[in-house]
């Protein structure tokens, strides 16, 4: 399929299952782009041991989403799949729909983008690695979030003689820490604190685990009702206030598995569904049977002991970090744009109004896989970059991003961890409205181009990219 010839320009960053939603949406509308894809396969998380190293997937990995809500709209995940799918499996899929779709050859493996420029006429200079550089007209920025790892920054007191590590670089018990017959410490309650413990807490493996949380989480079950969570999870599309939704879930959940302190984990300090909650049906076992054991916070290292603020010590080898990620743009210098905190305000959680050509894709936290969501941002990128959409005013922008992303923070904690929390159901639902609404703006407006194609333009050529502010 040959590019439109009246359109902008468009660089894609990043081929997880977000960037080729974009660029199956835009492949398909005859849009020209490029994408730019830092590792030796597409799949983004999914592409174990990528060259990249921004996979986070460790050998063990499946989804904790199930198989019918993963799955693109137009392309159905293999029935022969189980519920939730392994990572080779998803991988394979994703592969599977590039190629169905026909856009692999747009797609630039081991291109790390090493730097990007918004020059003064509005175009973008993208730098990747080896120093080419190439101008496009819109930036689409869908390199993911669960990549830069977060360690954090609390005031322990003392050292620490063992090993340490953030469970981004886990793979496997040996690998890449030996942690047969160790004493082992996790720091963290989200998916891969409890799976990790899981696995190292299997007699044989790890003389002993830990698992110390600074606060209590609920978890919930992988099957309600004999049926995965999340496709037959209740209460959600009922017409009910907020809390009330969430306390019937919390109830339901409650019968199945109980409260997190009937199996020693603290209580959770919030009500149900203001954090992301953790999904495993196999922590409670582990607990149960003594092979995890739950711990408080940590309160000071002392060599190859550690203390929590409960009194209790314990030996320990290994150390992990099982404390989430930062959202990071290494590619744009800090006082450009940056995510302090992990907190980023923008426009229907995909642009900022200021910039009109640079969009993000992917850049969310639900209980909802990423597909479904990156391919509605994705309808919604394409219809504004053919002029079918039409922005509202800057300043009308301005007040709906602010309150939206204020409501959000209203509803769930406090911390980096939920600073992109969205319901995913209402905001798919207002992605959605508001393509209809801007497509009206757009036929008011008599469908003008949003973006001038500029970029083809230009000749200047920059040899080597400045270092990225750290």
């Amino acid at each position: 399929m040959h590019a439109r010839a009246d359109l902008p320009s468009i660089c894609i960053i990043g081929a997880g299952p977000s960037g080729l939603a974009v660029c199956k949406t835009l492949h398909e509308e005859g849009i020209g782009f490029e994408c730019f894809e830092a590792g030796d396969r597409v799949g983004g998380q999914w592409a174990f041991k990528n060259s990249s190293g921004k996979s986070g997937a460790y050998r063990s990995l499946h989804s904790s989403r199930s198989r019918e809500t993963l799955a693109y709209s137009d392309f159905t995940i293999p029935e022969s799949y189980p519920d939730f799918p392994y990572h080779e499996q998803i991988a394979a899929y994703l592969e599977a729909y590039v190629d169905q779709n026909g856009f692999r050859q747009k797609i630039n493996l081991n291109a790390f983008v090493n730097w990007c420029d918004r020059l003064d006429d509005g175009t973008w200079a993208v730098t990747v690695q080896g120093g080419e550089t190439r101008f496009f007209d819109i930036l689409c920025i869908a390199n993911g979030h669960h990549w830069d790892p977060y360690f954090p920054e609390w005031d322990y007191t003392g050292e620490f003689a063992g090993e340490r590590m953030h469970s981004h670089s886990y793979v496997d018990p040996v690998e890449p820490l030996d942690c047969i017959d160790k004493n082992i410490v996790i720091v963290g309650m989200g998916n891969s604190a409890l799976e990790i413990a899981c696995e190292l807490g299997l007699k044989g493996v790890a003389k002993s685990v830990y698992l110390s949380s600074r606060r209590g989480y609920y978890i919930t079950p992988k099957y309600v009702g004999g049926r995965p969570w999340d496709y037959a999870a209740p209460g959600y599309e009922w017409p009910w206030p907020e809390l009330l939704k969430r306390a019937f879930r919390r109830r339901r959940i409650e019968r199945v598995v109980g409260r997190p302190e009937d199996h020693g984990l603290p209580k959770p300090d919030h009500s149900f569904g203001a954090a992301h909650p953790a999904i495993s049906d196999e922590i409670h076992v582990r607990i149960g049977s003594g092979d995890v054991i739950p711990k408080p916070a940590i309160r000071k290292y002392l060599g190859d002991r550690i203390q929590f603020v409960d009194g209790s010590e314990v030996d320990a080898d290994i150390l992990i970090f099982a404390t989430g990620y930062k959202v990071s743009f290494p590619f744009f210098d800090r006082h450009f744009l940056s995510a302090t905190d992990n907190d980023i305000c923008l426009y229907k959680r995909v642009l900022d109004p200021q910039y009109s050509n640079l969009f993000f894709v992917g850049l969310v936290q639900s209980e909802a896989a990423i597909m479904p969501i990156a391919e509605e941002q994705a309808k919604l990128f394409a219809d504004y970059v053919t002029g079918r959409y039409a922005l509202p005013t800057t300043a009308s922008m301005n007040i709906d991003r602010h309150a939206f992303h204020d409501r959000m923070k209203s509803m769930h904690l406090g911390t980096p961890r939920h600073t992109l929390q969205v319901d995913a159901r209402k905001y798919l639902e207002d992605l959605r409205t508001e393509r209809s609404l801007g497509a009206k703006r757009a036929t008011l407006r008599g469908n003008p181009l949003p973006i001038v194609r500029k970029a083809h333009r230009r000749t200047i050529k920059i040899k080597t990219a400045p270092m990225a502010a750290a």
